[in-house]
């Protein structure tokens, strides 16, 4: 149960057996909504900057950020890499560069399958398990072009540096979701 006390100019919220100083609770609320907002304005910036030049490396990110004005460490920017959904995908001169996969409305499918196709390598099968090589590097673009592709067989995706191992329901489904793999990256 809460009430509100106050002592003087300060006011106190009582929560169980303990007070809480209610301005510095709204000045930790301002607080968070102000790392909200920073985080927003650093997501815009690292889609900005993805979109203009071929960043290749989580450090290259770090202090394109950095010129920009964002303070940032290599932990936030993994992070960043992650909510934002961002993979690598090769820019034909045998190079990879950072790209926004999967953002609501803006890729068609057919981005997702030029990605699958330009990391490809081969496909193989285990039981219900499809084993998919790639490119060095490549595995977690194309785990997350499969995972935005949404094929009902598969129930998960893992992916190192150039395997992606996919779980499916049953061997069947996984012989099926095999030549639907090799039907899209030899079109």
């Amino acid at each position: 149960m809460c009430s509100t006390e106050s002592c003087g100019s300060r006011r106190y919220k009582k929560r169980g057996d303990r007070f809480m100083d209610c301005d510095l609770q709204d000045g930790y609320r301002a607080g968070q909504e102000g790392k909200i907002e920073m985080k927003q304005s650093r997501h815009q910036k690292i889609a900005e900057l993805v979109s203009s030049y071929d960043i290749e490396t989580q450090e290259e990110l770090a202090a394109r950020l950095k010129e920009a004005g964002f303070t940032v460490t290599q932990a936030t920017v993994s992070r960043d890499i992650r909510q934002m959904k961002l993979s690598k995908v090769s820019t034909g001169d045998g190079k990879q560069k950072y790209t926004i996969l999967s953002q609501e409305g803006s890729l068609h499918p057919d981005k997702y399958i030029r990605v699958m196709r330009d990391g490809f390598v081969s496909v193989d099968m285990a039981q219900n398990i499809l084993v998919m090589r790639t490119v060095s590097g490549m595995a977690m673009a194309v785990a997350a072009a499969v995972d935005a592709m949404e094929f009902p067989e598969v129930v998960g995706c893992i992916a190192g540096d150039d395997t992606i191992m996919m779980a499916v329901r049953s061997v069947e489904e996984t012989k099926i979701l095999m030549g639907k793999i090799r039907e899209l990256v030899q079109r």
